[in-house]
């Protein structure tokens, strides 16, 4: 470290630091532990040396291309901070919608079981058990490292959900649940995406959903039918443009009131269908 290094201040890092303003901001945020007004009205304060050299380190990952929640290892979802690692999918926005259309099958005060398959971080189980603390949420996932980060992620969240390592239906006690829920697999083999932007960084287990993408929905819809009560819903996640092969694939296999939803962006985003044969 040379003497300019002890004298760098706020504003000379996002300065340096290569990136777009905001995402040097928000690296900073969560490194200072700040807000944003702080780092405005604070941009001659002198930062630490070691917060500056983890902060240079910051912004060379992320001029890599790392995501930046992988960088600072935190990801907000439905209100709550979420802890996430390269073992797990960084949960997006659209997500959120999923969790709103589960509510709204869920009366408050409500006993019911959920089942989340694919849960990577925990997100939506962690969210529906916060917004429902009555609920019995059981979620799964095939990874045992995402279930770790899960797991923690409850405890910080301060809620009761019971994780189990299992191959969607595979691995859980016989039994029926009220509603099953997946933001499953659903890019094609073959998708261009997985070499852009934060996908590239993702794990394939959580991305890749068979040649078509489908494959993974494919699965749980059928698998479901034995497993949900009669009168219980199945919520999945999918594509832009797997919506209308979504629905035609619930009707197909019996689901009653199959119906696609579009996410805030207006597009296709969950396909919902109930059980009632």
């Amino acid at each position: 470290m040379n003497a300019l290094d002890t004298e760098i201040t706020i504003g000379g890092l996002v300065r340096e630091s290569g990136l777009p303003r905001p995402e040097a901001e928000l690296l900073l945020r969560v490194l200072l532990e700040c807000e944003r007004s702080y780092l405005i009205s604070h941009a001659e304060e002198t930062v630490d040396s070691a917060r500056a050299i983890a902060a240079r380190g910051w912004f060379a990952r992320r001029r890599a291309g790392e995501p930046l929640a992988y960088v600072t290892g935190q990801r907000e979802f439905y209100g709550l901070s979420l802890l996430v690692t390269p073992e797990v999918l960084i949960p997006r926005p659209e997500t959120e919608h999923l969790v709103d259309l589960v509510l709204q099958r869920i009366p408050r005060e409500s006993r019911m079981s959920v089942l989340e398959l694919g849960t990577g971080c925990g997100a939506i189980a962690i969210a529906l058990a916060r917004e429902r603390p009555d609920l019995n949420v059981t979620a799964t996932d095939l990874s045992e490292g995402a279930l770790e980060v899960a797991r923690g992620n409850a405890r910080s969240c301060a809620v009761q959900v019971h994780f189990a390592r299992s191959d969607w239906f595979e691995g859980l006690a016989p039994g029926r649940f009220d509603l099953v829920v997946s933001n499953p697999p659903y890019v094609a083999a073959g998708d261009a995406h997985l070499d852009q932007g934060d996908l590239r960084f993702e794990p394939r287990l959580a991305l890749v959903g068979g040649e078509d993408g489908l494959a993974c929905i494919r699965t749980i819809a059928e698998r479901a039918r034995d497993r949900i009560r009669y009168g219980g819903w199945l919520l999945l996640e999918h594509g832009y443009d797997q919506g209308d092969r979504c629905v035609e694939l619930l009707r197909a296999l019996g689901y009653a009131d199959a119906e696609d939803f579009d996410d805030l962006a207006g597009i296709p985003r969950v396909c919902v269908g109930r059980r009632l044969n």
